[in-house]
C-alpha cells in the first residue's frame, strides 16, 4: 500500500501493517442498523502492542436482524437461514415471517 520508504519508516517506529483480503465487512451499530462494505480496503496495523484496523470503501446501510429472530424463524418453519432472513426483511417481525413461510 505504501512506498518502500514509508514501509521502512513504519518498521523503524515499531509498526507493522498487514493488508487483509476481505470480500465483505459488516459493522453493526448500536441503533440496530448495520453498514455493509463490499470489496473493502482493510488493513491491520500493529503498534505499541495494539492492533488498529483501517476500513475504507463504499458501503450500504441496512437494518440489522437479531440472530435470535433468525434462529427462531428457522426453528419454527424448518426454513434455511437465507429464507428466514429474507422473510424477516420482507415481513418486518417474527410472527409475520413465520406465517409467510408456512
Amino acid at each position: 500500500m505504501f512506498g518502500g520508504n514509508m514501509d521502512q519508516m513504519m518498521k523503524q517506529m515499531g509498526m507493522d501493517m498487514e493488508e487483509i483480503n476481505a470480500e465483505k465487512v459488516e459493522v453493526h451499530l448500536s441503533n440496530g442498523k448495520k453498514l455493509v462494505f463490499k470489496d473493502p480496503g482493510l488493513s491491520k496495523i500493529e503498534a505499541q502492542g495494539k492492533e488498529i484496523f483501517q476500513l475504507q470503501g463504499n458501503y450500504s446501510e441496512e437494518a440489522s436482524i437479531p440472530e435470535e429472530d433468525i434462529e427462531l424463524v428457522m426453528e419454527k418453519t424448518e426454513a434455511s437461514r437465507e429464507e428466514a432472513e429474507k422473510a424477516l426483511e420482507n415481513e418486518g417481525d417474527v410472527a409475520a415471517a413465520v406465517m409467510s413461510l408456512q
